[in-house]
């Protein structure tokens, strides 16, 4: 959709509105919306600047197996050439090569063109300013300024904690001195092993990646997920490692010395890899979906309860078994079947007032039973003696089954 008012223009407020239709997939009017692209920018005296240093944005950054590293960028002052030294956020290049869209060598790129550049020592990131610089003198100067101020930046954002920290680590320091100075010399001297090397272990299951990406957007984007995640409570998600390029066998050494699973996202593996696992995705949410996977079998098993039956209590008797008396319950089964192995709860009016309740004795008639089916009289005597039964209560059966657990991550999609 294209909007101009009667003289041309585009204003803010009230304007007229031509509709153009327009496909990709088919091509339909494309030849037409860049047409009207262009007249408009010619209304509006938009020129690129052929001349001066290089200006560019930084689209997309990968390493190619046989090429390098590589950044796609769109020239936005100045011209490109085959030996420019650039520098981008904290990576710098000295340009080897130059690439159209479709793979092509090209000697000069101009304002407005997408290009491939080859060369980087560090891939920049997406998004970074691409500026060119005078000599590889002044790239190594400028990078030098700006891993300075990297630095004082995570230094200022880290002196908050740093502080929380000295002043836990003094009070602590105070408390020991006062407590050693109250016991005298002989008193404080330490006994046993030291409280670092005997120290118990965190129990918290934990699951170990290492994320390998095609290029640099589609590793930001996974890392983006996975801050997504808030169960550490229960199983622990650390990223060991994350780059760009093809695995390498740095990333299987540190994934066997940290147990990691590696996600290989659209990128080689190696073959016959032995001790590691390598799990090649291509689509985010496959590896969200695998990695839930490999979170809940690191859960510990929960109990889950299992009615087994129910039994309405009819009447209570009480018999004398040698000189102690104990109340058998008349129960009616109603539910399900009862069964002397499991345990019981005592319901009353929707509450339940005991449980984990044992039975001493299950009987149909005078025989000893271990199961009693559904609309079946028994007796029934409980282990525990010590609680109020009441005819009208409900005697419910169950069962503990150990069910494995579930993450409740969600991505947010």
């Amino acid at each position: 959709m294209i909007t101009e008012n009667l003289d041309g223009t585009i204003p803010v407020h009230i304007c007229y509105f031509i509709f153009l239709g327009v496909s990709a997939l088919q091509g339909t009017n494309l030849d037409e919306l860049t047409e009207a692209v262009s007249t408009q920018a010619t209304m509006m005296g938009l020129k690129g600047e052929y001349v001066g240093p290089m200006e560019g944005v930084v689209v997309e950054s990968k390493v190619d197996s046989r090429r390098g590293k590589l950044s796609t960028a769109i020239v936005t002052r100045g011209t490109l050439r085959k030996g420019s030294v650039l520098v981008s956020g904290q990576a710098w290049a000295r340009v080897r090569g130059l690439f159209d869209h479709a793979g092509q060598p090209v000697s000069e790129v101009t304002p407005g063109m997408p290009v491939e550049i080859l060369g980087w020592r560090e891939l920049p990131s997406a998004g970074d300013v691409i500026l060119e610089v005078e000599s590889e003198k002044v790239a190594h100067s400028v990078m030098r300024w700006r891993d300075a101020q990297a630095k004082l930046e995570k230094a200022e954002s880290d002196k908050d904690a740093i502080l929380l920290k000295q002043m836990e680590h003094d009070e602590k320091y105070k408390a020991e001195r006062e407590q050693q100075r109250m016991a005298g010399f002989y008193r404080r001297r330490h006994k046993g092993p030291r409280p670092k090397e005997s120290g118990p272990e965190d129990p918290t299951p934990r699951v170990n990646v290492i994320i390998k990406g095609d290029v640099h957007g589609s590793v930001e984007a996974i890392l983006d997920v996975l801050e997504t995640y808030d169960g550490n409570e229960n199983c622990r998600l650390d990223v060991v490692h994350y780059g760009v390029g093809d695995v390498s066998q740095g990333d299987l050494e540190l994934a066997r010395l940290f147990k990691a699973v590696v996600y290989a996202f659209s990128v080689n593996v190696p073959d016959k890899v032995k001790d590691v696992e390598i799990r090649p995705v291509n689509i985010i949410y496959r590896l969200v979906d695998d990695l839930k996977k490999e979170i809940n079998s690191k859960l510990p098993l929960v109990d889950e309860e299992e009615i087994v039956g129910e039994a309405n209590i009819l009447q209570l008797f009480d018999i004398n078994e040698g000189r102690k008396k104990v109340t058998v319950l008349g129960c009616r089964c109603t539910k399900g079947m009862l069964k002397k192995a499991s345990k019981f709860k005592l319901v009353r009016n929707g509450e339940v007032v005991a449980d984990e309740l044992e039975l001493d004795s299950m009987r149909h008639l005078k025989n000893e039973v271990d199961t009693v089916k559904k609309d079946v009289e028994c007796g029934l005597r409980l282990a525990d003696q010590g609680f109020e039964v009441k005819a009208g209560d409900t005697m419910v059966c169950y069962k503990i089954n150990k069910v494995p657990q579930e993450t409740d991550w969600d991505p947010g999609f």
